[in-house]
């Protein structure tokens, strides 16, 4: 449990500071943190990629902070971006259409028709098929099929005892 220290308490992500007359809120990052995120030149689709940064953005404009605060949580998005591989251009770019959306009063929206289908992503190939569907009442969502559940239920052997030592044999090396 989090104790209170200077008037300053520490709770989720955010350090509140309660002032005589008001309260005053930050963005808190615990001393573990390692600011690392999904590299930019990962396979990965970009959304997952980008995912991150659109929360840590969106964040930084919604809350009630301080400009001051504003600028230093930028400075870091900015810091972390760059270690983590990205040109800063996409995350500049994100900024300024987060920034919008939020300026942009909201419409009434009915519910939509569409379908989702989900793609086993395997890298620009599987984008351009998905692209396809744009403009249609088609979604698309991304799965993978590498997972650690996956990986373990595909060996009858730890199937018979579920609990222990696991060993997974890569298919490309066959290094265990």
């Amino acid at each position: 449990m989090m104790t209170e220290e200077n008037s300053n308490i520490n709770f989720l992500d955010l350090t509140i500071n309660k002032g005589r007359k008001n309260i005053r809120i930050s963005i808190y990052r615990k001393t573990t943190n390692t600011d690392t995120t999904i590299h930019y030149l990962s396979n990965h689709p970009f959304e997952q990629k980008i995912a991150a940064y659109r929360y840590y953005i969106q964040r930084m404009l919604t809350l009630p902070i301080s400009q001051i605060d504003i600028n230093k949580e930028w400075t870091i998005i900015c810091a972390m971006a760059k270690s983590n591989g990205f040109p800063q251009s996409i995350i500049h770019n994100l900024r300024k259409k987060l920034t919008l959306k939020k300026q942009t009063p909201k419409s009434i929206t009915t519910k939509s028709n569409h379908k989702w289908v989900p793609f086993t992503f395997f890298g620009p190939a599987v984008r351009r098929i998905t692209n396809l569907f744009k403009g249609s009442n088609v979604k698309t969502a991304f799965r993978t099929t590498n997972t650690i559940q996956e990986q373990l239920s595909k060996n009858p052997h730890n199937q018979q005892n579920p609990s222990g030592i696991y060993s997974l044999k890569c298919n490309t090396c066959n290094k265990k």
